[in-house]
């Protein structure tokens, strides 16, 4: 299509998805209150919202200004809205995009999907069942007469914070999965690199998790280790595989692979016509017949 064409159905596509995003971004505004309980769950309150327990125990969850309560809400909805609606408008983008696209991209595009959304929610699974024991770590730093009053936003970011890193760090292993069954790195490769691989996701860990404590390091790094190994033992399975695929596997790089230089019959190779002679050359047989004066080499 024309490049105006392209933009039209763009801004279409976007239409639509925003569409999606707005309209079950209003309704989950009806059930706002229950989303911000379920996301601040992690956090102990205080019972009956007293502070004569220790600060270290407990904590009251507040709205520090006046517009907080309504930044607050809308800010949940339209987080609701693009999680619920994301089938409609990742189906609105992967229709823009996939008439562009070879049949064995769409598969491996396929692939990926498939797997990067359990692993993601994997991930966000395991951020949520870990974050009371790290906000629970970070309650006992406070000092004895002290109070914990947090705001009811900065809970939310925090959650949200610690489920997307969760989420997206699951997502490495495929990455380099992806790019081995693309030729891009072997798995030879892949597990000459444990050892920085290793020290790296454990310094990801610390720097990436919102909490101070060892144990959301520990609980991030660990899984992420683990799926790297499988992703070295799947792409050295790979590679054996398209090894015996290949002829020329064994050659080196300066190396000529055997060339089959056997003719074959024109007639029976596929897709090619075998030449025709023309009508006055025809079964005679003669090397000086001639065509409107030209012989059949010119």
């Amino acid at each position: 299509m024309p490049l105006a064409e392209h933009l039209r159905e763009l801004r279409n596509r976007l239409a639509k998805g925003m569409l999606a995003i707005a309209i079950v971004s209003i309704a989950a505004a009806y059930y706002s209150e229950e989303l911000m309980k379920f996301l601040a769950s992690p956090v102990p309150r205080c019972p009956d919202g007293g502070l004569e327990s220790k600060g270290g125990e407990c904590a009251v969850v507040a709205y520090t200004d006046l517009l907080s309560p309504f930044t607050t809400t809308v800010k949940v909805s339209v987080m609701a809205g693009i999680i619920i609606a994301s089938p409609i408008w990742l189906y609105q983008l992967w229709a823009f995009i996939a008439p562009g696209l070879h049949k064995s991209e769409r598969k491996y595009t396929y692939a990926f999907v498939s797997a990067a959304v359990p692993l993601f929610a994997g991930g966000a699974l395991l951020a949520y069942t870990i974050l009371p024991i790290s906000v629970r770590v970070l309650l006992g730093i406070t000092p004895d007469g002290s109070a914990n009053i947090l705001p009811m936003d900065k809970i939310l970011d925090f959650t949200v914070r610690m489920i997307l890193i969760f989420g997206a760090a699951f997502e490495l292993p495929l990455i380099l999965i992806m790019m081995n069954l693309t030729g891009m790195v072997t798995g030879r490769r892949m597990a000459g690199w444990w050892r920085g691989v290793v020290m790296g996701v454990f310094i990801f860990g610390a720097v990436a998790t919102p909490t101070t404590d060892p144990f959301g390091m520990m609980a991030l790094a660990g899984p992420i280790v683990v799926l790297y190994f499988i992703a070295v033992a799947f792409s050295l399975v790979n590679d054996k595989r398209r090894a015996r695929k290949n002829p020329d596997a064994d050659l080196d790089d300066d190396e000529a692979s055997d060339l089959d230089l056997t003719p074959e019959p024109i007639d029976q190779v596929e897709g090619v016509r075998p030449p025709r002679a023309l009508p006055e050359q025809a079964g005679t047989g003669r090397s000086d017949q001639r065509v409107n004066g030209f012989d059949d080499v010119t």
